[in-house]
This record gives structure tokens, C-alpha cells and sequence, in this order.
């Protein structure tokens, strides 16, 4: 009887763990540049990508985990919190598989390649002058 409740506890644990949502997260975009890194949402929560505006001409872009309750909104975004000053306005579409909100940007870039890249790039042009 108790290997038998280990064995279930054991299959739960693995559908547990499968059950994890992972997405790409990317704090805010400028320019289309997004430096993505990966994190597992918690419970209730799926992949979004946000896009949205900043003084009227200046796109920003969002990725990352979100509540259900908040997809498919537009919300406004103030500085400090908690105050009328609203900084941008930005509206999250979702999806729920994982790793499902890849695009717009540079999806599994992570700062140090970005920085390695940036650094050849100056030293080839520092050869080639």
C-alpha cells in the first residue's frame, strides 16, 4: 500500500513540475531592443507580449508572466506609482504555451553575448580603419 501512494506521489510531482509555464521576459523595450531572459509564471498566470506608447511616438515593449485578468487590456503605467502621471499606456496579449511569446525581439539574447557582440564589432572597425 505505501508503494503504491509513493508512486502516485511521485506521478503527481512529475505533472507538477510539467505543468510550470515558462516565458521569455523582457523588463522594457526601446526601439525594438529587447534583451530576453527566461521565467516560469506562477499559478494563474500566462506569457504576454505588450506593446505600447510613450508620449505619443516612442513604442515600448513588454514580456514576461501575466494574470489571465490582465490580458487583453490596455493599461496605463504611472510614475511614481500611485499617482495620475501616466508614463505610457501598454496593452498585453497573452498566449499559454511555453515560450509562446517570443517575438518582437531578440529572444534568448542575454546581456553578455549582446556585450561580446558590441565588443568584436568595435574591434573589427578599430582593424578595418
Amino acid at each position: 500500500m505505501n508503494r503504491v501512494i509513493l508512486q502516485l506521489l511521485a506521478v503527481g510531482l512529475c505533472f507538477a513540475v510539467v505543468q510550470s509555464l515558462q516565458c521569455y521576459k523582457c523588463p522594457v523595450a526601446l526601439l525594438d531592443l529587447c534583451i530576453t531572459s527566461k521565467e516560469t509564471c506562477g499559478s494563474g498566470e500566462v506569457c504576454y507580449n505588450g506593446v505600447g506608447e510613450a508620449a505619443g511616438f516612442l513604442k515600448i515593449k513588454k514580456k514576461g508572466c501575466a494574470k489571465v485578468t490582465e490580458c487583453n487590456k490596455t493599461e496605463n503605467v504611472h510614475f511614481p506609482a500611485n499617482t495620475n502621471n501616466t508614463v505610457y499606456t501598454i496593452t498585453k496579449t497573452c498566449c499559454s504555451d511555453d515560450l509562446c511569446n517570443y517575438a518582437p525581439g531578440l529572444p534568448g539574447t542575454s546581456g553578455l553575448s549582446l556585450a561580446l557582440a558590441t565588443i568584436t564589432a568595435l574591434f573589427m572597425a578599430n582593424i578595418l580603419v
